[in-house]
């Protein structure tokens, strides 16, 4: 098997790329200098140079508040570089890993978002990786979309990063208490998305780590687990406004992993534990 991952420089491409290697798959990273996937030519000469029998496409516009204004670039990368990479898997018939995001859903509902329950993006960057799943659906058949939150890794800035830096010129912080989600670890990831491509249980599938938290519990955690006696204030978010609107309930059910007999990720407590372990 051979496996191509873009985005391969990002947080979750990086340890898509270290899983891989450990299981001493064929792959090759692709970051933006190596393959612009906006350009069609471009990419169609470098993909099918290579071949892959898999395509995990981790490459996206992921700079929230900077997307609402600047919705033609969002687009270009979430939307027509998806469509770029999806056209060229329906020519060479390689699976295709698509990954979005809790953002395709408003967030307004008091329960676990389902895999095909309605969407409703609250922001541009929501919207146009929403565009992105329509694409795939609408040219392949073999491909993975799998939804994610709150992610944090080694390679790349992230919440536990911010935290942690943050603490260490500050004895208290206030931190958003009413948004609810799951952490995601990039590295506990990876190693779904690997079990996953080896498989032809194709559709739509929420991955995060087990649990939930908001960002305010998520801060506390950060600190007890590396002993920073910082004070967390919670509050709630219309007090600390952001340009692009967040969701309230990230909260996504992870039902469709358990019935195609994929296991679920460790607690984001344990994954956070683990991480901590590697940073800091």
């Amino acid at each position: 098997m051979r496996i191509l991952v873009t985005g391969s420089g990002g947080q979750l491409g990086y340890d898509v790329m270290k899983v891989l290697k450990q299981h001493n798959i064929d792959c090759l990273g692709a970051d933006r200098a190596k393959l612009d996937i906006t350009d069609y030519l471009s990419a169609h000469k470098f993909i099918i140079a290579y071949n892959p029998d898999v395509i995990i496409h981790c490459a996206a516009y992921t700079a929230v508040d900077k997307a609402e204004d600047d919705v033609e670039c969002c687009r270009r990368v979430n939307a027509l570089g998806t469509e770029n990479i999806a056209k060229i898997c329906h020519e060479i018939n390689a699976k295709m890993v698509y990954i979005s995001t809790d953002y395709v859903f408003s967030g307004s509902d008091q329960r676990f978002y389902e895999v095909d329950d309605e969407t409703g993006p609250p922001n541009v960057y929501g919207l146009t990786k929403l565009e992105g799943e329509h694409i795939v659906r609408s040219l392949l058949t073999k491909y993975f979309i799998v939804r994610i939150s709150w992610v944090f890794g080694y390679n790349g800035n992230n919440f536990v990063k911010s935290m942690l830096k943050l603490g260490e010129t500050h004895s208290e912080l206030n931190v958003v208490a009413d948004q609810i989600g799951s952490p995601t670890y990039t590295a506990d990831l990876a190693a779904l998305l690997y079990d996953m491509v080896v498989t032809d249980k194709y559709g739509i599938y929420h991955a995060t780590n087990e649990g939930i938290c908001s960002w305010a519990e998520f801060a506390k955690e950060i600190f007890l687990q590396v002993g920073m006696p910082i004070k967390v204030n919670p509050i709630p978010a219309i007090q600390y406004l952001t340009h692009a609107a967040r969701p309230y309930n990230s909260r996504m059910s992870k039902a469709k992993l358990t019935e195609n007999g994929f296991r679920k990720l460790p607690t984001w407590q344990d994954a956070l534990q683990r991480y901590l372990k590697e940073i800091y």
